[in-house]
């Protein structure tokens, strides 16, 4: 694979996202983490997957320079239809997969740790979904994970100001599980993983799939209208100016068209 590598340690797959400088979620790496999944799901010898960055970051959000070359609504549809099939399958995978994230999650890249089966943090990390401020919306299922995870307001909140929070404030939002310094980040997930896989692979399976009824139908109804919504936001003359913007490093100016 080019993006994403991994290693197995006493039953731990740790597979480490390498596209620099900042790890973004380009089609390409989504396929990966997909192949990554087909790859362990019946190797015994793989019981837990950690998941975590390489350099600076966890995943600073969507390559947003591949996004210049979709042409239409429908192909960004597909797009956002693509992504959301594979974290999708993540979140249900039959195997425990738990995101360790420094530096930042932000975009397509927390919408990536969000569907790992739970999250470790460093205390400074930032995550957040700053999509609005390209004149875009998250479609990668973060319209409907976030909401699950910190309440309507506060995904409200940050989707809106396109603010990030800190680890620290994602372990009281409910979105991470614990912060740990820079040090101690990876080599705790990576013990709380290994402890898992001592568990029976059985049981896990049978824990992963009945979480899965915790999801309101209205979830997937949510996460079919996102991928609509994805592509016609995107054909807007406002999501055109934010990505421009965006490459060109200044601020955007929206005309509600």
């Amino acid at each position: 694979m080019e993006f994403l590598r991994w290693t197995v340690e006493d039953g731990v797959a740790i597979a480490t996202i390498q596209r620099p400088p900042a790890n973004a979620l380009s089609r390409g790496l989504i396929l990966e983490v997909n192949e990554l999944l087909t790859a362990v799901e019946h190797d015994n010898s793989v019981r837990v997957i950690v998941l975590h960055g390489e350099g600076r970051f966890f995943s600073a959000g969507a390559d947003i320079k591949e996004f210049t070359d979709v042409t239409s609504g429908a192909e960004f549809v597909k797009l956002s239809a693509n992504g959301q099939d594979v974290f999708e399958r993540l979140e249900k995978f039959s195997k425990p997969v738990i995101a360790g994230i420094h530096g930042a999650a932000l975009g397509g890249g927390l919408e990536l740790a969000m569907s790992c089966h739970f999250r470790y943090v460093t205390e400074n990390a930032k995550l957040g979904l700053p999509e609005l401020q390209l004149g875009l919306i998250p479609g990668f299922g973060g319209t409907q994970r976030l909401p699950r995870y910190v309440g309507v307001a506060k995904a409200a909140e940050m989707m809106f100001t396109s603010d990030p929070i800190s680890g620290t404030e994602a372990v009281k939002w409910g979105l991470a599980n614990a912060a740990f310094s820079d040090e101690e980040l990876l080599p705790q997930t990576i013990a709380t993983a290994k402890r898992i896989a001592k568990k029976s692979s059985v049981a896990l399976k049978a824990a992963i799939d009945m979480l899965q009824y915790a999801k309101h139908t209205s979830f997937y109804e949510g996460i079919e209208a996102e991928a609509k919504a994805f592509g016609t936001v995107f054909m807007s003359d406002d999501a055109k100016e934010g990505i421009q913007a965006f490459i060109e490093k200044r601020e955007p100016t929206f005309t509600g068209k």
